[in-house]
C-alpha cells in the first residue's frame, strides 16, 4: 500500500510533472527508488543521472526558491479554475493506475466534483475513429447510455467522432463521463468541443497529466492512451484504422490484462479495418451490444441463461427486454426510445414481461427481474 504523500512529496511530484512529459520511464523508476524529493534535489544540484536531466534543467529557474514559487503558483492556479492535483496515496488515486508500473503517471490533474477512485471501480472506456461514420457514432451513443444506466462510467478523450459520441451517450443516459485530455484540464481540446467539455466536467471528470496550461501536443496524445487503458475495466473500439490511437488504447488494455472489445463493421469499411484486426490478431472480443459489453467485463452481470429466456420471446417482448436496464430503473419511455417502439406497445411488453418475472416495476420505471 502507498504511504499517504506529504506536502514536500506532493510538490516535487508536480514540479516533475511541469519539468518533463508524460510516460518518461527512467523518471518514474528514480522516483520509486528515491522518492520524488530527493530526485527533485538531485534536478536542482546537477547532480541527477537521468537523461533528461539536462532538458529538465532548462525549464528550472535560477535558484531552487524558484521552484517552491512555481509550485505555489500552480497551486493557486488550480484553485482558481477548480482543478486538482492527485498523487498516489492519496485517497482518491485509483490503484489500477499502479498496474502501469514505471510507466504510471507522477501524478494526474483533475476538474470535476467526481471522485476519481469511486469513477474508476465501475469504468469503462470507449474509444474509436475521428472521421468515423453514422453507424459508429449512433453506436457510440447507444452503447454509451445503456452502461451509463447500468451505473457504469464511460471513459474517453474528447476527440471528435466516436470519442464525443460516447460522452454525449453517457451523458444522455444519465451516467458519468471521465474525459482524459492530452492537454491541461484548463485547456479544452478541441476547441469546437469547449462546450462538451464543461458539460462532462460538471456531470463527470476532466483528467490529465499535463499541467494546467499545457498544450495538447501530438505526443501528449499517444502517451495519454495508456491512462485511458489503465484506469478502465475495459475498453471498447468502435471504428478504427489499422494504425489508430484507438488501436493502441486497445493494446495498453491487453498489455495491462483488461477486457479488450471491438465492435465489427462493414469489411469494406477503412473505418472498421483496425476492429477488424483486433478481433483477428489480439484475440479481442467481438460485441455488439452493451449486453455482451458487461458479459465480458463481469460474467455475473449477465447470467448465461438469459440468451434461452429471450429466444422463447417473441419479437416485440424480446425488444423490449432487451432495452430495459439491469439495475437502475428506466421510465417507459427511455425503454420505448431505446427499443424504438411506441409507449403503448411497450406498455402491453412489460406487461407480459413482468408475468414471467423477467422485469419489476419499481418507483422510477422498470428494470430486470430476478429471471432476467
Amino acid at each position: 500500500m502507498t504511504a499517504r504523500p506529504d506536502d514536500d512529496e506532493r510538490n516535487a511530484r508536480l514540479l516533475l510533472s511541469v519539468w518533463s512529459e508524460p510516460g518518461d520511464e527512467q523518471l518514474a523508476a528514480r522516483v520509486a527508488h528515491l522518492g520524488a524529493a530527493r530526485v527533485v534535489d538531485e534536478v536542482l544540484t546537477r547532480t541527477s543521472p537521468l537523461r533528461r536531466a539536462a532538458a529538465m534543467q532548462t525549464r528550472i529557474g535560477p535558484s531552487p526558491r524558484d521552484s517552491r514559487v512555481l509550485a505555489e503558483h500552480l497551486h493557486q492556479r488550480a484553485r482558481r479554475c477548480g482543478a486538482r492535483f492527485v498523487v498516489p496515496g492519496d485517497p482518491e488515486w485509483p490503484t489500477q493506475l499502479d498496474d502501469l508500473l514505471t510507466r504510471a503517471p507522477l501524478g494526474l490533474w483533475i476538474a470535476g466534483a467526481t471522485n476519481l477512485r469511486t469513477l474508476a471501480v465501475f469504468s469503462l472506456a470507449i474509444v474509436g475513429a475521428r472521421a468515423s461514420t453514422p453507424y459508429g457514432e449512433g453506436l457510440a451513443h447507444a452503447m454509451a447510455a445503456e452502461l451509463a444506466d447500468e451505473c457504469w462510467a464511460v471513459v474517453s478523450g474528447g476527440a471528435f467522432g466516436i470519442d464525443a459520441a460516447a460522452h454525449r451517450g453517457a451523458l444522455a443516459g444519465g451516467g458519468v463521463t471521465a474525459c482524459v485530455l492530452a492537454g491541461g484540464v484548463d485547456v479544452p481540446y478541441p476547441r469546437a468541443h469547449a462546450s462538451l467539455i464543461a458539460r462532462i466536467r460538471e456531470r463527470g471528470l476532466l483528467i490529465s497529466e499535463t499541467p494546467l496550461g499545457g498544450a495538447p501536443m501530438r505526443h501528449r496524445f499517444r502517451t495519454r492512451n495508456r491512462i485511458i487503458a489503465a484506469l478502465s475495466r475495459g475498453t471498447v473500439v468502435i471504428e478504427a484504422a489499422l494504425r489508430s490511437g484507438s488501436g493502441t488504447t486497445a493494446r495498453e488494455a491487453h498489455a495491462l490484462g483488461r477486457a479488450v472489445m471491438a465492435v465489427p463493421g462493414p469489411v469494406t469499411s477503412p473505418q472498421s479495418a483496425g476492429c477488424h484486426a483486433l478481433i483477428k490478431d489480439m484475440s479481442a472480443h467481438l460485441v455488439t451490444s452493451s449486453r455482451e459489453v458487461l458479459r465480458h467485463l463481469d460474467p455475473a452481470l449477465v447470467p448465461e441463461d438469459e440468451d434461452w429466456s429471450r429466444d422463447s420471446l417473441a419479437p416485440r417482448e424480446a425488444r423490449v427486454l432487451d432495452a430495459v436496464p439491469l439495475r437502475r430503473p428506466a421510465p417507459l419511455h427511455r425503454i420505448a426510445a431505446t427499443a424504438g417502439l411506441v409507449d403503448v406497445d411497450v406498455m402491453a411488453a412489460l406487461g407480459l414481461l413482468e408475468a414471467d418475472a423477467l422485469v419489476v416495476r419499481e418507483v422510477g420505471g422498470w428494470r430486470r427481474g430476478s429471471q432476467r
